[in-house]
């Protein structure tokens, strides 16, 4: 696609209104004016400041520390300790769990979000009042990189939390509204319209996104897109653009990859797929009239895993998908969208097409296996828990390290799951993380670590060497 593409985080939107209806029964009345009851404009407007007063208690400005670019203008800058990123975010649940972008808090140290209260006073000065903020440390709980997602917890409970907007009612045209911190500018909001329900930027990618003219500019990295009846339709995540501003072209992760996501970060800290064992790839013409298939448009399956599920009920390379559980296939998108709604030990029915023939098969689906699973599988609660640190570790072994490629120190311990109540809970590790040295003591194994952790008395500061990611990095806290 032309232009280049944009962390957000889209030119501002004309809404027409048809009123000549009005204004033709008042024609002879032109000399008076319309009554403030009446007129749409005014109601217009009174609606859109209400919703904004609403949603904005469910905006969070997310503000990172770490390992990063200087400038994300500048390529070239390189990485450097001590950057300070600005995204935003969304409450999801009112005990404290926010969704944002991945890519808002990579290499991160610490996060902390802004949280906005109330409205203390109106007026133009009166709104620059900040007593209604408050600024809270706030933890990773989870990451998907593949669909840029991330998962914060702070510590407060309360909270107004942004229903999820049922995507298969989203139309082309309806109203939107883009919240966050664009460049930086704390509570913000621009208006918009949905400009393709479905946008799909690689033809042979599962993910797809929401496309809004809403004005959205870095900055707006995580936070919610939003219809008129203030649920959450997207989460804002990029633009594209010539000029490295707003051009209209602002796209957001539709809400019912959040819904699907949302669950497993929590759990799980990662994303538990279902997957049936096959590969697929848009059908194009050239393609079409190379392989001699019956269709120039939809999906073909271009790999069948051996021994997997689809392997198994008889799917071929080269079969059209021509639907799944009775639903039309006619994007890699569609065909993911409902296979990630799946779980392990559902059973799909696939519609295919095999040359002249029509075909029906079931498919079990299974869950794709996950590195981090299968260390967890490891760890005993009861004996691998580091209460103060609250996390359940893993020793980092030959066995162990054959499961994480691209370690850097093989090793040290891995933080195989975390632990919701225990006095470490605001340790900022997260599930994955590989602890190599607590101040500059090496860390070889879960009982040197634990003999360390318990010599440090309780409100000291403590310096944590950890693998991220495959990148090293150092964090701090205190014990207690």
């Amino acid at each position: 696609m032309p232009g280049h593409v944009r962390w957000a985080g889209g030119v501002a939107c004309a809404v027409w209104m048809l009123v000549a209806s009005p204004l033709a029964a008042r024609g002879a009345q032109s000399a008076g004016q319309p009554s403030p009851a009446t007129n749409p404009l005014r109601d217009l407007n009174a609606s859109v400041e209400e919703l904004t007063r609403q949603v904005s208690l469910s905006v969070v400005q997310v503000l990172v520390t770490g390992y990063g670019l200087m400038d994300e203008r500048s390529r070239e800058a390189g990485l450097v300790f001590g950057r300070r990123s600005i995204g935003s975010g969304a409450i999801i649940d009112s005990n404290g769990y926010i969704i944002t972008n991945a890519h808002v808090v990579a290499g991160a140290q610490r996060v902390q979000v802004v949280l906005h209260g109330p409205a203390i006073a109106d007026g133009p000065v009166q709104s620059l009042a900040a007593d209604s903020e408050r600024t809270l440390d706030a933890r990773i709980v989870g990451t998907a990189s593949d669909i840029d997602l991330a998962l914060l917890k702070v510590e407060a409970t309360g909270l107004r939390a942004l229903p999820l907007a049922d995507y298969d009612r989203i139309r082309q045209g309806e109203l939107v509204f883009a919240f966050g911190s664009p460049e930086g500018l704390l509570n913000s909001v621009t208006m918009g319209v949905v400009s393709s329900i479905a946008r799909q930027p690689d033809p042979d990618s599962p993910r797809i996104y929401i496309q809004t003219d809403a004005p959205i500019n870095p900055g707006n990295s995580g936070g919610p897109l939003v219809n008129v009846d203030r649920e959450l339709v997207g989460l804002n995540t990029f633009i594209l653009t010539e000029s490295g501003g707003s051009q209209g072209l602002g796209f957001a992760i539709p809400s019912l990859v959040i819904a699907v996501a949302y669950p497993q970060l929590r759990r799980y800290g990662h994303l538990h797929r279902g997957v049936i064992g096959i590969n697929v790839q848009a059908i194009t013409p050239a393609l079409a009239a190379g392989l001699g298939l019956s269709r120039t448009s939809g999906v073909m399956v271009s790999d069948v895993m051996p021994d997997g599920p689809a392997d198994i009920a008889g799917v071929q390379v080269q079969d059209i998908v021509a639907t799944v559980n009775g639903k039309p296939v006619n994007s890699v998108p569609t065909l993911e969208l409902e296979l990630s709604t799946r779980t392990a030990g559902d059973t799909v029915r696939m519609g295919l097409v095999r040359g002249s023939q029509t075909v029906s098969l079931p498919v079990s689906v299974i869950e794709e296996p996950h590195s981090i699973d299968q260390l967890s599988n490891l760890a005993d609660p009861g004996t691998n828990a580091i209460r103060k640190l609250g996390i359940v570790g893993v020793d980092i072994t030959d066995t162990t390290a054959a499961l994480l490629p691209g370690l850097r120190v093989s090793s040290g311990v891995l933080v195989a799951a975390r632990e919701q109540e225990a006095p470490g809970t605001g340790v900022p590790l997260f599930v994955g993380d590989v602890i190599h040295a607590l101040n500059s003591f090496a860390v070889r194994s879960l009982d040197g670590l634990r003999v360390l952790v318990d010599g440090i008395k309780a409100g000291s500061d403590v310096v944590l060497q950890i693998e991220r990611d495959g990148r090293l990095m150092f964090i701090t806290f205190q014990i207690y």
